[in-house]
């Protein structure tokens, strides 16, 4: 089906995605974007700026302050970090609206007038603010493109244009907590864009060890290449073990019914997916028709097309909202592969195989590319970049397994936002607590060590935002439900990855909290299980008498199967009632734990099943006071404090 939803722009040949900011502070500015040629370029700073104003007070030649990455013919990715002091301008003042506008080829051409549905409605450029004391925040995760639901992103960018005269209101930043592409669940219909857009970027061929197929080019047009990507793996019976956990799709009766068929498997393919979940400008002019398929996948295709049109509707306001305020980003496992490092089993087994290796390895390239350079630039300076570098210059196998081998050895993907209170950003997928004796059951989502850095990053804080990508204190029911299907040697089948699936890992965090001198608030962002809600938590029995706020807010652009939910939500209020003895079965009976209200809600539920972005607020001591989902449908949910019921 040719797709020409959106027509070309002047532009459309020069910059594919962004600008996204990806940091703002006084003294530097990081920003990421994609191009289709070399291209110069200035950045234009307007200090105080009302949106409207002709001249800039500062431009800065980027020259010095940018990376480029050649990833295709006709494909660069651009990472600029600028020092302002070294650029001799002054720092930026805070709690002031500050506009910004890149410059092309001699500063000929403006981006946001070329462009200018990167602003908002009255205004000549992208506009951000930098505050140093964390007020509010927009979170969310789990961004499906073809769950047939409105998108979350595109919801926070009509709330952000609402609160443009007032940039007060304006978040602190955008926090994407996990599961920004799903690279092991994709559409028919978004694969062949991403073919298409490969094969007009000219995105650089790779060859593939351990497969039945030799290279990149192959795969593209072998019959198996849409819906039916298992049947690429050796068919010798020592794979079948990895072919059911790599691309079979584990199935999930009790909560999803994965599917692997389409699973990205090339580094392109990756790449492509990023530039199409984030940008209207890489469909622009972009045209593909169906692959050959039979009847039911035909069937299948056309239901996800119509899907597709409407997400490539709401791109638009997606790539406004990134370019208008800071967007930080942590990986989940759908960025890589579902049930990513889960146990020690599966660890071994993706591992071990050079074919499923590469499909790992790649996904996490393209997150180091497209996610997590703009966190923290500087710790992939002297570790990582030499090896991008190098496999780039050749693009050879060596180089290639080189750079995806420095990936797998890298555990510095966390990050700090330094506001106050800190946003302490976990990694809790390259450093599990493995079981040593039990391989088969969860691994802890954070091993000893990594539990006492995040440790020594709390100390002596008075507040703190740590973001989760899973809860840290999720549904009892769900929780033992996973604990029985673990008891079975079957975690795989319903995703058990939690906090207290681990006893090592579980405890270690719980006395993290009790410690006297770690933060006196604690609120944890959360996503993953594809519905949200928020507790309060309190300790039993301690002097030190912590506060926690749990805040899930899941998913961006998926939902949990509605009526399982329902009675998921009813039972768990039944058998965890406040005094029910069940309670003191769980590795939290030393907490005491109360839901919050929705409202608007129905029949009591505690348990919010919607598409959207979670928004929370602030007060001076670091507590949330308003707490909300943004739901797609443009409608609000706010969860009100009870003082009376416990879970």
């Amino acid at each position: 089906m040719p797709h020409n939803a959106l027509s070309p722009s002047p532009v459309s040949d020069t910059v594919l995605a962004g600008p996204i900011l990806r940091q703002a502070r006084p003294q530097r500015l990081v920003l990421w974007l994609a191009v289709s040629q070399p291209v110069d370029l200035a950045l234009a700073l307007y200090r105080d700026d009302d949106g409207r104003r002709q001249i800039a007070d500062d431009t800065i030649a980027l020259d010095r302050y940018r990376r480029d990455l050649r990833i295709g013919e006709h494909a660069w990715l651009v990472f600029i970090d600028i020092d302002l002091a070294a650029a001799g301008v002054d720092a930026l003042a805070e709690d002031t609206p500050i506009g910004y506008d890149l410059l092309l080829n001699d500063a000929r051409h403006s981006l946001a007038a070329l462009d200018p549905g990167l602003c908002y409605p009255g205004e000549a450029r992208p506009r951000f603010v930098i505050k140093t004391r964390l007020d509010s925040l927009l979170h969310g995760s789990c961004r499906r493109p073809h769950h047939p639901s409105g998108d979350g992103m595109a919801r926070a960018d009509r709330w952000l244009g609402e609160r443009r005269d007032d940039s007060r209101s304006w978040p602190v930043a955008v926090l994407l907590t996990g599961d920004q592409i799903y690279a092991d669940d994709v559409a028919g219909p978004m694969l062949r864009a991403i073919h298409a857009l490969i094969a007009r970027l000219g995105l650089w061929p790779e060859t593939l060890e351990g497969a039945v197929l030799d290279d990149s080019d192959a795969l593209y047009a072998c019959s198996a290449c849409y819906y039916r990507r298992d049947e690429l793996l050796p068919q010798e019976k020592v794979n079948r073990y990895l072919r059911d956990r790599f691309f079979g799709g584990t199935r999930k009766p009790v909560f999803t019914s994965a599917s692997s068929g389409n699973h990205l498997i090339t580094l392109a393919e990756v790449l492509a997916m990023y530039l199409l979940c984030w940008s209207d400008a890489a469909w622009r002019g972009l045209e593909y028709t169906p692959p050959a398929l039979d009847e039911q996948e035909r069937e299948r295709y056309d239901e996800e097309a119509a899907i597709i049109e409407r997400f490539v509707a709401e791109l638009p306001g997606v790539r406004r909202l990134m370019a208008n305020s800071v967007t930080a980003m942590i990986f989940d496992d759908h960025d890589v592969t579902d049930d990513w490092n889960l146990t020690g089993e599966w660890m071994d087994t993706a591992y071990g195989h050079p074919f499923s290796r590469r499909i790992i390895g790649n996904a996490l390239v393209a997150y180091l590319l497209c996610q997590g350079w703009g966190n923290r630039p500087e710790v992939f300076e002297d570790n990582v970049w030499p090896s991008v570098e190098a496999y780039y210059a050749t693009r050879d196998n060596t180089a290639h397994d080189a750079l995806i081998d420095t990936l797998l050895a890298f555990h510095r993907w966390d990050f700090m936002l330094e506001t106050e209170p800190g946003v302490l950003v976990l990694d809790t997928r390259t450093r599990r607590w493995r079981r040593g004796r039990a391989p088969a059951k969860p691994s802890g989502l954070m091993d000893w060590e990594a539990l006492s850095d995040m440790q020594t990053q709390l100390m002596h804080r008075e507040s703190v935002v740590m973001v989760s990508a899973a809860p840290i204190f999720g549904v009892k029911l769900i929780e033992n439900i996973q604990r029985v299907f673990t008891w079975f040697g079957k975690p795989l089948m319903v995703d058990a990855e939690n906090w207290m699936a681990h006893p090592g890992a579980a405890h270690t965090l719980l006395n993290i909290f009790r410690h006297g001198n770690t933060p006196k608030n604690f609120t944890i962002l959360s996503g993953d299980v594809h519905y949200s809600f928020v507790y309060d938590v309190t300790l039993r029995f301690s002097a030190a008498r912590q506060k926690i706020w749990q805040i899930t807010s899941s998913g961006v652009k998926n939902e949990f199967p509605r009526k399982l939910l329902d009675w998921f939500d009813r039972l768990n209020r039944w058998l965890y009632a406040p005094y029910s003895p069940l309670n003191w079965f769980t590795k939290r009976r030393r907490m005491r734990i109360y839901p919050r209200r929705p409202v608007p809600a129905d029949h009591g539920e505690r348990l919010v099943n919607g598409a959207g972005m979670g928004y929370v607020r602030f007060n001076d001591a670091g507590q949330p006071s308003d707490i909300r989902e943004l739901c797609a449908d443009d409608s609000d949910v706010r969860f009100e404090a009870s003082d009376h019921e416990q879970v």
